[in-house]
């Protein structure tokens, strides 16, 4: 534990982001998780537009820095692509 009064504040501030980053990462894995299954149940108009929130979401969190724009990015692709093969393939089924 710190003596420094400056690194007990500092300790302080870091715990509250933690918290906050730890929040905010949580929040965004539940969205995925719900696109997904949205998905998976067949249901394209409602996952369609929990994509357009998802990426909202993904853009607020990289833009905070809590996770890295790249990783946003890669994920909005992925999460895209996956809407998209499982329309096609439940088009053609």
């Amino acid at each position: 534990m710190p003596n420094i009064k400056s690194a007990k504040k500092r300790h302080r501030q870091s715990l509250e982001r933690r918290a906050r980053n730890r929040s905010a990462k949580s929040h965004l894995k539940t969205a995925i998780k719900k696109l997904r299954e949205a998905v998976e149940g067949k249901n394209f108009d409602e996952a369609k537009t929990q994509y357009v929130d998802l990426c909202k979401l993904l853009d607020q969190t990289a833009s905070k820095k809590i996770i890295h724009v790249n990783k946003a990015s890669r994920a909005k692709s992925r999460l895209s692509s996956y809407i998209k093969k499982a329309s096609i393939a439940a088009t053609a089924a």
